[in-house]
C-alpha cells in the first residue's frame, strides 16, 4: 500500500486552532501497550521511546490477539511502519508532528480511511477503499497519530444481534476479559482492542449507546460528546437528515486523561457537517467539583440493573458527595415517553434508513439482525407530529437539567452478555409508542444509554468495578453533563476513575 504524503494527511481537515500541543500525564503505568496515550506521547516526545518502537510493539500485540479477539479486521502495518520512520525523522530534526506524535491508534470500520478498505461491516463495501479520511481520522493523523488498522463493527453500526459486534464480512469479535462474551456494540472492536492493548486509542460512533455500551462491557473509557461538537463527515451514517441529532462521534481510551487530549483535536467545524458549532471547550483541569449539583439514579424503576451495579452507582455517588458535590436522587422526566417517541419517529419512514444504506453500499445480502428495510410509512403529518412531540419532551428535560450540573446513573443493567444472548427486552412502558405508530425496534435499554443520544447531551462511561463471580467482567457507570460542558463531565469521570481504580488489564 503506498504511503500518503504529509501534505495529504494535513490537507483534508487541519487541526482546530484550540487543539493543545502537549499534555502531562498522571498515569503510573510503565508498559507502552497499556499506558495512556497521553503518557505514551510524552515518552516519544522525550525520546525515551521511538515511534517505530511503539508501532512495532502494537503490531505484535494485534497479531497475537487476533486469533482470540478478531478485533482489528483490516490492517495497514507496512504503511504504519513507514509513517513511524517519518515521525522519527521529523523528531530528529526537531519538528514533532503534533500532540499525538507517533501514537499508534485504530479506527472503527464505520469511518472512511484513505487507502485502507472501509467496509462499514457490509458485504457491498467488502473491497471499498476511500480516497480520503473521515474528518476525525484526518485530524488525529494530522496531530501525529499512526493508524494501524480498522476495528470491527456490526453492519452499518445498526445490525446488532445476539452475537454483538458481528457481520457477514469479518465475523464476530470477542470480549478480552472472556472469549465467550460480547464486547458490546457497535464500537465493540474498538473497545476490545483498546482494552487488550492493541492501540492507544480508537474513535467510535454512538447512535444508541454504541461507544458507551462497549466501554462498559470492556472496562475502558468512552465519551459521546454534545450533539454538534464533533463532525460526522466520512462516517457510514453521517450528518444530516431526520436522524441527525442521534449520531455522535467520540474516543475510546483506557484512561480519562486521554479524553482531554483527544477531544480538542477532533472537535470543531469542518465546513461539511452543518450541525457542528464552534463552541469553545472548557478545561477539565480547571473544574472544581465542590458545589457541583449531581442528580443520581441507580435504577429507573422499570428495567432495574443488577444489585451490584446499583450499589456501584451509589458508592460512586457517595464519593462525589465526599468530594464536595451536592448529590440528590433524581432523574430526568418522561424518560419512557421520550424513548417511545423516538421509536415511533424512527419507524415512521418505514425502513428508509436501512434501505438507503443498503442501496448506497450495493449490499444484496444484509446481516439478519439489521433493522428492516421495508415497512409501513406513516403520513408526513404524523411524522411531523412525532418530531414536535420529541422536541417538546427534550425541551422539558433540558429545563429540568437547569437545577443540576451532572447526572450519575448505570451504563447498563448487567455486565457483558454471553455471545448468543440477546439484550434484555424493553420494559412494557417503553414498548408502547403513541397512537398509530409502529412498535419501536430496540436492542438496548432506552433509559441508560440511548436516551442521551435522543436529547443530545454529552455522556461518558468509566469502569467502576467488576461483576461478581466468574468471569470477573468489568462494569462501568455513566455520567452525563449539560450541553457543551464536557469539561465538567471529564472532571467527574476522572474523579470516579481515581476512586475506583478505573481500567484494569484483561487476562488475555
Amino acid at each position: 500500500m503506498p504511503a500518503p504524503t504529509r501534505r495529504a494527511l494535513l490537507g483534508a481537515a487541519p487541526l482546530p486552532a484550540a487543539a493543545p500541543r502537549y499534555r502531562v500525564s498522571s498515569d503510573s503505568s510503565d508498559d507502552p501497550l497499556f499506558m495512556s496515550a497521553t503518557k505514551l506521547a510524552g515518552l516519544i516526545r522525550a525520546g525515551q521511546l521511538s515511534a517505530s518502537e511503539a508501532v512495532r510493539l502494537h503490531i505484535a500485540r494485534i497479531e497475537a490477539l487476533h486469533p482470540r479477539l478478531n478485533a482489528v479486521v483490516a490492517r495497514c502495518f507496512e504503511r504504519a511502519l513507514y509513517e513511524a520512520r517519518e515521525a522519527d525523522a521529523a523528531q530528529a530534526r526537531g519538528k514533532p508532528l503534533g500532540p499525538l506524535h507517533g501514537v499508534p491508534m485504530t479506527i472503527k470500520d464505520s469511518f472512511d480511511t484513505e487507502g485502507l478498505v472501509s467496509t462499514g461491516g457490509t458485504l457491498g463495501r467488502a473491497h471499498f477503499i476511500p480516497g480520503q479520511d473521515a474528518t476525525v481520522v484526518a485530524r488525529v493523523r494530522a496531530a501525529g497519530a499512526i493508524l494501524l488498522g480498522k476495528t470491527n463493527t456490526p453492519e452499518f453500526t445498526l445490525g446488532v444481534g445476539p452475537r454483538g459486534t458481528d457481520n457477514l464480512v469479518y465475523g464476530v469479535t470477542r470480549n478480552p476479559y472472556h472469549p465467550d462474551y460480547q464486547p458490546g456494540a457497535s464500537s465493540g472492536g474498538s473497545a476490545a482492542n483498546v482494552a487488550a492493548g492493541g492501540a492507544s486509542f480508537d474513535l467510535g460512533s454512538d447512535f444508541y449507546g454504541s461507544i458507551r455500551d462497549p466501554a462498559h462491557a470492556c472496562g475502558v473509557v468512552g465519551l459521546k460528546p454534545t450533539h454538534g461538537r464533533v463532525p460526522r463527515t466520512g462516517h457510514i451514517i453521517g450528518y444530516g437528515g431526520a436522524y441527525d441529532s442521534f449520531q455522535g462521534i467520540g474516543p475510546l481510551v483506557r484512561r480519562v486523561e486521554d479524553l482531554a487530549l483527544l477531544l480538542p483535536i477532533i472537535a470543531g467545524p469542518d465546513a461539511r457537517d452543518a450541525a457542528v458549532q464552534p463552541v469553545p471547550l472548557g478545561d477539565a483541569d480547571a473544574v472544581d467539583l465542590r458545589g457541583l449539583r449531581v442528580a443520581v439514579y441507580a435504577t429507573n424503576g422499570e428495567n432495574p440493573p443488577s444489585a451490584e451495579i446499583q450499589e456501584l452507582v451509589r458508592r460512586c455517588a457517595q464519593s462525589l458527595a465526599e468530594a464536595g458535590c451536592r448529590v440528590r436522587e433524581d432523574m430526568p422526566p418522561k424518560m419512557g415517553e421520550l424513548a417511545g417517541l423516538r421509536g415511533a419517529y424512527s419507524g415512521a419512514a418505514g425502513g428508509y434508513l436501512t434501505r438507503s444504506l443498503l442501496q448506497r453500499a450495493g449490499t444484496a445480502t444484509p446481516y439478519p439482525s439489521l433493522p428492516p428495510a421495508s415497512g409501513d410509512e406513516l403520513p408526513s403529518a404524523d411524522f411531523t407530529r412525532y418530531a414536535e412531540e420529541l422536541d417538546a419532551v427534550r425541551s422539558e428535560q433540558l429545563a429540568w437539567f437547569e437545577q443540576y450540573d451532572l447526572i450519575l446513573c448505570p451504563a447498563s443493567t448487567r455486565a457483558a452478555l454471553p455471545i448468543g444472548e440477546r439484550p434484555t427486552p424493553l420494559p412494557p412502558a417503553a414498548k408502547q409508542a403513541p397512537a398509530a405508530a409502529p412498535a419501536p425496534r430496540r436492542r438496548m435499554s432506552p433509559y441508560y444509554l440511548g436516551i442521551y443520544n435522543t436529547n443530545g447531551w454529552p455522556a461518558g462511561v468509566v469502569r467502576a468495578g467488576s461483576a461478581a463471580g466468574e468471569p470477573a467482567l468489568p462494569v462501568g457507570v455513566q455520567l452525563i453533563a449539560r450541553p457543551w460542558r464536557e469539561d465538567q463531565l471529564i472532571a467527574a469521570l476522572r474523579h470516579i476513575e481515581a476512586y475506583t481504580g478505573g481500567y484494569r488489564r484483561p487476562p488475555i
